[in-house]
């Protein structure tokens, strides 16, 4: 049977630049620990890789990578899985968990190249595979934003939100290979081709969607709208011990500070710590502790000569870039604007 029409511009190709440009997007997230940048980079890096691969063996008859092909897929869905866990475990935890759910598909892809297995068996491990990873994706996300306890402070929402789309697309994916598999099956892979083709366009339909809202994630956050409710006595209590401890211990200066750190300092729930600053300070815990970091900043502009660079990493910032948007945004202009200016010095952490 001759390659669909949809194959001969080969939207593979597509997926494999939309997948690396995705990749070098989530490299740029400042997530909290980079062990999850490093995990959903290499996620999206994987899938360009295979999407290469696929377009080369069915686009172009390249049969050579087959055998790499068939068995990179393994390593999809525990990727994305533990991008998402890596921020709920404290970094020893965290590396046994990793060396479980990596050493599996290793040993799996080594038998088959050196039984001389027949790939097809393959294929359902790999359904089985993504099976499994999305139950226990749905699981994780069951737990909620605050299960996120060592993301960066003002994304835990948005990486909640983000386990859906990535639960959604190993469904998607489960459901393509199982139809290919089944097609090896009964057909010996005739449909192969057409089921790639057709079934690549909601692919890089999905793909487009993520590369549409990632980029919000690297804006500033927005402001938290005013609750009905006002802060009671309890929460006047937490947010002014919150703040004598970001004061006298300088907490912010830590890039990878985290609400679950703070909550654990004042011997609270995560909830209670977060639920506390939106009613006091009207402000959520990303611009709260983003506050302190500014005013930091400020004073170090005026009272040393340190480069720009050298005092955002002072004050806690992962990024320069970062840095210079969100000075901005408060200061309406620059770091180097405002040093020339001469200031003036303004209490950005009591603002709010």
């Amino acid at each position: 049977m001759d390659t669909p029409a949809l194959m001969n511009f080969p939207l593979p190709m597509l997926t494999a630049l939309l997948c690396g440009v995705l990749a070098v997007l989530v490299w740029r997230l400042e997530l909290g620990p980079v062990r999850a940048n490093v995990l959903f980079s290499a996620f999206f890096g994987l899938g360009a890789v295979e999407a290469l691969f696929v377009a080369l063996r069915f686009g172009y008859e390249v049969a050579a990578l087959i055998p790499l092909q068939r068995t990179l897929p393994l390593f999809l869905a525990p990727l994305i899985y533990l991008g998402f866990i890596s921020l709920t475990l404290d970094a020893r935890t965290f590396g046994r968990t990793a060396l479980m759910h990596l050493a599996a598909p290793v040993v799996v892809m080594v038998l088959f190249w050196l039984s001389g297995q027949n790939l097809r068996l393959l294929d359902w491990v790999i359904s089985l595979s993504y099976t499994w990873y999305s139950v226990a994706l749905y699981l994780l996300w069951r737990k909620g934003p605050d299960a996120l306890v060592y993301a960066r402070v003002g994304i835990t929402a948005s990486l909640s939100n983000w386990m859906v789309r990535g639960l959604g697309f190993i469904v998607f994916i489960l459901l393509l290979d199982t139809a290919i598999a089944i097609d090896f099956e009964i057909n010996a892979g005739a449909h192969v081709g057409q089921l790639i083709s057709y079934g690549t366009v909601p692919l890089i339909l999905l793909l487009l969607g993520a590369l549409g809202a990632l980029p919000m994630m690297l804006r500033p956050p927005r402001a938290v709208e005013q609750k009905a409710s006002v802060a009671d006595a309890q929460d006047d209590d937490i947010a002014t011990r919150l703040e004598a401890l970001m004061v006298e211990q300088e907490l912010f200066k830590d890039p990878g500070l985290t609400v679950q750190r703070l909550a654990k300092r004042l011997h609270l729930p995560v909830r209670s710590v977060s639920a506390a600053v939106n009613r006091t300070r009207g402000m959520n815990m990303s611009q709260y502790v983003n506050a302190f970091r500014l005013a930091y900043a400020a004073r170090l502009l005026l009272e040393t000569d340190e480069s720009v660079v050298s005092i955002a990493a002072q004050s806690g910032f992962m990024t320069r870039s970062n840095f210079y948007r969100e000075f901005s945004r408060i200061h309406g202009q620059s770091p180097t604007e405002y040093r020339l200016s001469g200031g003036p010095v303004e209490d950005v952490a009591d603002s709010g």
